[in-house]
């Protein structure tokens, strides 16, 4: 079911020698066991097995076929496209049934709780995996019925975690002895979910990091990401907060390059509620969004839920209570959705908090009354405590009719009294200190002082017991992550000692690869005809192939009696600027010169280095070696150790090697300045020649600019427009053309290809030039460029169209976006007054019209772009035709037949609407009018305005 990262090793290495039916079987568990760590390999391994699938024997053929359907349907699943994975996974399901293949059956019955899962159905996913525990039975599996059993007990947990653990209790075991990493790692999850519910959260995140090291060992990445998120919330329920944020980023850094929804959205949702709990408002804030945008497919599962719940409690800490309804309302239709209690009840919480804040008390006592009566059908304690104390504070903020019956001084008090009822019915449970103050406080405000004084003492004692409590959970957290650092230090020991042993055989694999190389970099060296280009190359080199703390180099010069120290490195930083007698008695790289041979010198630990220049390091290994062309001395170079005998036979032959190649290179730059000094003169005049060209070429770029512009509005023009379409169109097609040879990559599928062309055209344009004036007029349409410009983006085409008419083209963008694009472009327009020379202010609004290229996604090249930009002014006919200050747009479906498809769209779109070919989208609510004859773009319209 989950195979170990160095079986998948094996099998690859494997893989290269195989051929026939062997190479099948290998590469089918390439692919299965892939299917996470790298889907894009999984399904290119996928693809040539189904080429191969005719060499098997029948009885092997269907249930491989099925098995390569269940990786297309998880993969799938990932992506979030819940519909079309559940199709593949029954489709494989059936096909494996038919085999009678138990083991695939489970693995299909798996995948689809998990598919349930993500959509909220927990009946569901509960009967998916008791029948692939069956499956599994049925089998003899136990690997695959331990990893089904202790999932079906997680799912369990969530519900009641007592009943569940008392139900389990008999069918794990904590030590897990002998069993395989993969149940090892679900039964160390289920372990660490029933403490976390316990609340012992010490001991829920040792069992949670068995479980993500036993997922990423087994390629269960989805898990590794839930599992890590999980064990920051444990580390954030201890106070932890830095180690709650570095799971919750590790979780991030896992999903991130994934892009599966499911699990980015987990982890950008915790991280912001833990970001909430540390006073990080607006990160928390900005990470919520993105979850819930995130999530949007996924909007049925338990996962969106509880982002809704956190957004909700962030938009009440930050004060914006109309927020924080609006989050806890929709909270409530999916914990109505999802039959889960829980979420009811904090979500009719969440809004009694919010409508007491907003002043409608009634309503707000309505919702309160509403999740105390579900907590109490739950037999809820916590949430009736939590639901009566929203109630007291809604009475203590607002004047409100009494609860009937009451048995208190007052509305606040009777609830108060009714929440440390229960409150004392629960073992164990601390009753919160401010619960215990506005009782205390209520008491004395109706005279009874020692009642009073009795509860203060309670509160007291309540805060000393939960300021111990959150003391032992900080001394817990600081052990667990002194065991995980210590865990990690010997575990990253055990790496070094390997790495340790990898690099010196990579040592002695360099040494003798070194010479082989050194021809090549003379190469590299002579090319260069700068002199500072030269000495880098050889710096890089000398540092690369010699342990050289100092390295020099020395150039004679013109006199021939000085040698100049023109580069001089040591410990990384440059040496100051020196020069040396060619008669120095005492000076090494003088000698060297004069001698014309190679000097070394070696000092003991215990010595000095002679004639040791001042400000440089003292190092024991020296070795200079003269720059020599022909008979031609042009300097020495040098290099030096802090380490003694550094500089054996082989590192002098390198040494001496790049010498030669410096002294040719330097030759070669001395020689180029030369001709470069004599070319100095010609250069000067062709770049005045340059200089003209660039300005005619400037001159003309204006002029074009100027062509392709409209004057008026500073927007571009039809000719800009028809000189630059076509690439886009071809950019378009290109994304649209997979090659068959490869299955997409994430980001291919993911990155917007389409091209949308909008027809905006203001609505009784021609009443403001009768009314006030042409100047009126243009400066309206200067506004309205304005307007296009805050709307749409700087890469797209902002085109005036004609008179009052605009053509927009949207590049490089998701059709599905559009109609929210053009929404936005409707009220940038109908919302704001346009102000006139005069200073008159007047409300005028647009309509738009607007369809996506490629037309019909399955055969992008059947509608050419201007017959796309005709159907765009069909929908800004429909537009107008139907009320104005509007937009329309036709839209494809699967249904569209492809021939003759244009025509019917322009002659008969009522009857192509009618039989299901294309969708008419519209912001109208009411009927809109489809009949009549359409203007043609381009053409003077038939409406007026």
């Amino acid at each position: 079911m989950f195979a170990l990262d160095h079986e998948l090793a094996q099998w690859e290495a494997d893989l290269s020698g195989a051929q026939g039916t062997v190479r099948l079987d290998l590469l089918s568990q390439l692919a299965w066991h892939m299917r996470q760590r790298d889907p894009v390999r999984a399904a290119a391994w996928s693809a040539e097995v189904a080429v191969g699938l005719g060499q098997l024997p029948e009885a092997r053929r269907a249930p491989l076929a099925a098995r390569l359907q269940l990786i297309d349907a998880e993969t799938t699943w990932l992506r979030g496209q819940l519909d079309g994975a559940e199709r593949l996974a029954r489709a494989a399901l059936a096909a494996l049934e038919q085999a009678a293949d138990h083991a695939g059956q489970a693995d299909a019955l798996w995948l689809l709780a998990w598919i349930a899962t993500d959509r909220g159905g927990s009946d569901q996913a509960r009967a998916c995996l008791e029948q692939a525990a069956a499956a599994a039975r049925a089998g003899a599996d136990a690997v695959r019925l331990d990893v089904i059993e202790a999932a079906t007990a997680i799912t369990a947990v969530f519900a009641d975690w007592q009943s569940t653990s008392a139900r389990w209790a008999g069918r794990f075991d904590v030590a897990l002895d002998g069993k395989p990493v993969a149940a090892a790692g679900w039964i160390s999850d289920y372990f660490g979910t029933c403490a976390y519910q316990a609340c012992d959260f010490g001991r829920a995140i040792g069992h949670l990091m068995r479980a993500y090291e036993a997922t990423l060992a087994t390629g269960q990445l989805r898990r590794a990401i839930i599992v890590a998120t999980n064990i920051g919330n444990a580390f954030t329920s201890l106070n932890a907060h830095e180690a709650a944020l570095e799971w919750m980023q590790r979780g991030l850094d896992l999903a991130r390059p994934t892009g599966w929804p499911m699990s980015v959205g987990l982890c950008l949702m915790q991280t912001g509620e833990t970001l909430r709990h540390l006073g990080q408002r607006e990160a928390a804030q900005h990470l919520l969004r993105e979850a819930l945008h995130t999530l949007a497919p996924l909007s049925g599962s338990r996962a969106y839920a509880v982002a809704l719940e956190y957004q909700g409690d962030l938009a009440l800490d930050l004060g914006n209570y109309p927020a924080a309804l609006e989050s806890f309302s929709r909270l409530a239709e999916r914990g109505d959705a999802l039959c889960q209690s829980d979420f009811q009840s904090s979500a009719r919480r969440g809004q009694a908090h919010a409508l007491s804040q907003l002043g409608r008390p009634a309503d707000a006592v309505a919702a309160a009354n509403a999740a105390l009566a579900l907590a109490r059908e739950h037999g809820d304690a916590a949430n009736q405590i939590a639901a009566l104390d929203v109630l007291a504070r809604i009475h203590a903020q607002h004047t409100l009719p009494d609860p009937q019956p009451m048995n208190a001084a007052n509305a606040m008090l009777h609830y108060l009294q009714l929440a440390l009822g229960i409150a004392a019915t629960i073992d164990g449970y601390i009753v919160p200190g401010t619960l215990l103050d506005a009782a205390a406080r209520e008491y004395a405000a109706t005279g009874d002082h020692a009642r009073a004084y009795e509860i203060a003492l309670q509160a007291n004692a309540a805060r000393e017991r939960i300021h111990n409590q959150q003391a032992t959970n900080r001394a817990i957290a600081m052990q667990v992550q002194y065991q995980t650092e210590r865990a990690q230090t010997e575990g990253e020991h055990h790496r070094q000692l390997a790495a340790a042993e990898a690099q010196r055989a990579e040592v002695l694999q360099q040494t003798s690869a070194t010479l082989e190389h050194l021809s090549a970099i003379g190469q590299e060296i002579t090319a260069h005809l700068d002199a500072a280009a030269v000495f880098g190359a050889l710096d890089r080199h000398v540092h690369a192939l010699l342990d050289a703390t100092h390295f020099s180099v020395f150039l004679l010069e013109p006199d021939g009696e000085t040698l100049n120290c023109v580069f001089g490195v040591e410990a990384g930083q440059p040496l100051p600027v020196m020069r040396v007698p060619l008669s120095e008695p005492n000076a090494n790289s003088a000698r060297c010169v004069r001698e014309r041979r190679e000097i070394l010198i070696e000092i003991d630990d215990a010595g000095a280095t002679p004639n040791l220049i001042p400000g440089t390091l003292p190092t024991l290994s020296l070795l200079f070696a003269p720059l020599r062309v022909g008979e031609r001395v042009l300097g020495v170079m040098t290099v030096q150790s802090l380490q003694a005998r550094a500089y054996g036979e082989r590192e002098r032959l390198i040494f001496r090697t790049l010498c030669a190649y410096g002294a040719i290179a330097l030759d070669n730059a001395a020689a180029y300045r030369q001709v470069a000094a004599t070319l100095k003169t010609l250069s000067a005049t062709q770049e005045q020649l340059l200089e003209k060209n660039l300005e005619l070429e400037r001159a003309y770029k204006a002029l074009e600019d100027v062509s392709l512009t409209d004057q008026l509005t500073g927007l571009r023009n039809r000719r800009f427009f028809l000189q630059n379409v076509d690439a886009d169109v071809a950019m378009s097609l290109r994304g649209y053309d997979q090659p068959a040879h490869r299955a997409p990559t994430e980001c291919e599928l993911l990155a917007p290809k389409d091209l949308v062309f909008f027809m905006v055209d203001l609505d009784h344009f021609k009443e403001v030039n009768d009314q006030y004036g042409h100047a009126a007029g243009d400066s309206v349409l200067v506004q309205m460029q304005e307007r296009l410009r805050e709307v749409f983006r700087e890469s797209d085409y902002l085109v005036r169209w004609g008179g009052e008419e605009f053509l927009v083209l949207a590049r490089a963008t998701h059709r599905d976006e559009a109609r929210v694009v053009a929404e936005r472009m409707r009220r940038a327009v109908a919302e704001r007054d346009f102000e006139l020379p005069d200073g008159t202010r007047l409300a005028r609004t647009c309509s738009i019209g607007f369809a996506c290229y490629p037309f019909l996604p399955s055969q992008p090249r059947l509608l050419p772009w201007p017959q796309v930009v005709e159907l765009a002014d069909q929908g800004l006919y429909i537009a107008k035709r139907s009320g104005r200050n509007a937009w329309a747009a036709l839209y494809s479906t699967e249904g569209a037949r492809p021939d003759g498809l244009f025509p019917r769209l322009m002659h008969n779109l009522d009857q192509a609407v009618a039989e299901g070919e294309v969708r008419l989208l519209s912001s109208l609510a009411g009927p809109l009018v489809l009949g009549g004859e359409r203007r043609r773009v381009g053409l003077s319209s038939d409406l007026e305005g």
